[in-house]
């Protein structure tokens, strides 16, 4: 058993590590900016250690800063939330050469999946289906060109250390080939210092549909059904939801052994994702692996009652995990509550929260950092809560969202909140009739 837990990382993650560490009875750290010092993570945690400025490069991403807050509170390990340093290897690596566990993957496993290219090397050694396209990055416009015109178009040029969309352009004909080719090393070079590029088949009509899976260092390697993260704008999502209203018992199944082939495949050690781009006859190709817990998670906790937080602890501590594959049991849907004004092509609107109310009542779960009085710094994501709610089918789940969204007051600032009330009332969406570009077509009332 861990004695102490140090949580690399800010928000709801944050507070949501932390609450399953009390329950474990495990002691916590906080770390926190200068613009944090007031966030809820650091008032519930144990111990609090300030890192740094506001910057994330000056505080949630230095590496140092973060190792010293680790050494002079004692800590045995740490936990990265998502983002930040979650999927960084180097990271990882200095936490184990230090005797620190990270609760995640090895700096190999995160290496092995971190890098577009070679992910897609791995997954089809392993005989996961992948999307056609280049054999590793393209060299040059010509044989991109080449490329295109061999396996047809559309095609999808991306960035190979990239994601959120930065360094990734869909070519349509020829003729757009050279601008997309160009514009998409440029973006890739500025976001992630490394312009490398590779070309895929562009899937038209896709859903998202990524797979939960948990591994433990004795090869053992489960599932835990599927989540539908479909809902999106500019390649990020809104809504998630399990299970998936495309899936049928045959596909599930089909896509669950070939995410437990991809995280055998590394040998993967703890809780991960496997995500997928489904067709619309219902094909399905591996995209990416996410070695880490993700913000969708609590969807997969509410279908299968399972605490993903506490397997992801256990398996770092060395416990075996019971190698069950699950089916959701009950429906889920999570809305993501940003800090955005989706009036104005949802631009952050960070301030002041003057009021609020968070719903509740049966079948409702909200996991927030925030409260009446906090001020959300303009530095993070704008991310600043999520609103879960659960029940027996996809349609009463829908009903209890529209409810929940009803209740739910925020004062002070713009939220996504009246467009999460739109979605949940559109009939297509009620109908699970969507892809991926379903927003593209969406008008705010």
């Amino acid at each position: 058993m861990f004695k102490k837990i140090l949580i690399a990382n800010r928000g709801e993650i944050a507070l949501r590590v932390i609450r399953t560490c009390r329950e474990m009875g495990i002691k916590t750290v906080a770390v926190y900016s200068t613009a944090d010092r007031d966030s809820l993570h650091v008032k519930f945690a144990d111990e609090a250690v300030c890192i740094g400025k506001p910057q994330s490069s000056d505080s949630y991403l230095n590496i140092p800063h973060i190792m010293a807050a680790v050494e002079i509170t004692n800590a045995d390990a740490v936990h990265p939330g998502y983002g930040f340093l979650a999927e960084n290897a180097k990271f990882s690596q200095i936490c184990s050469d230090h005797g620190i566990k990270f609760i995640g993957p090895t700096a190999d496993m995160i290496n092995k999946m971190g890098d577009k290219i070679s992910a897609k090397e791995t997954m089809i050694k392993a005989g996961v289906p992948v999307i056609p396209g280049s054999d590793g990055l393209l060299s040059s416009l010509e044989e991109a060109m080449s490329l295109a015109k061999e396996m047809g178009y559309p095609v999808i040029l991306k960035a190979t250390a990239g994601g959120g969309g930065k360094g990734m352009r869909i070519v349509w004909e020829g003729s757009e080939m050279e601008r997309a080719y160009n514009t998409a090393k440029a973006e890739a070079g500025a976001a992630f210092k490394n312009d490398g590029i590779y070309m895929e088949k562009f899937v038209e009509e896709p859903r998202h549909i990524e797979i939960q899976v948990a591994g433990d260092r004795y090869g053992t390697i489960c599932h835990l059904s599927e989540r539908d993260c479909s809902i999106q704008r500019r390649h990020q999502k809104l809504v998630e939801e399990s299970p998936s209203p495309f899936m049928t018992p045959e596909l599930r199944f089909q896509m669950g052994e070939a995410a437990k082939k991809a995280a055998s495949a590394i040998n993967y050690e703890s809780v991960g994702t496997i995500e997928f781009l489904v067709d619309k006859h219902r094909n399905f190709y591996f995209m990416e692996m996410n070695t880490r817990i993700q913000v969708e998670h609590c969807v997969t906790e509410e279908v299968i009652n399972y605490d993903l937080i506490k397997e992801q602890i256990k398996i770092a501590m060395g416990e075996r995990i019971s190698g069950r594959d699950y089916e959701p049991q009950l429906h889920a849907i999570e809305c993501r509550i940003n800090a955005e004004d989706p009036y104005n092509d949802f631009r952050p609107s960070p301030g002041k929260i003057t009021v609020l109310h968070q719903p509740g009542g049966h079948g409702v779960r909200v996991d927030s950092h925030v409260y009446a009085g906090y001020v959300i710094p303009p530095y993070y994501d704008s991310m600043i809560g999520k609103l879960i709610t659960v029940a027996r089918t996809r349609e009463e789940a829908i009903d209890t969202m529209y409810r929940a969204l009803s209740e739910y007051v925020i004062e002070g600032i713009k939220t996504t909140i009246p467009f999460h009330l739109q979605l949940m009332q559109d009939e297509r969406f009620r109908s699970g009739d969507f892809n991926t570009k379903f927003l593209e077509g969406f008008k705010l009332q």
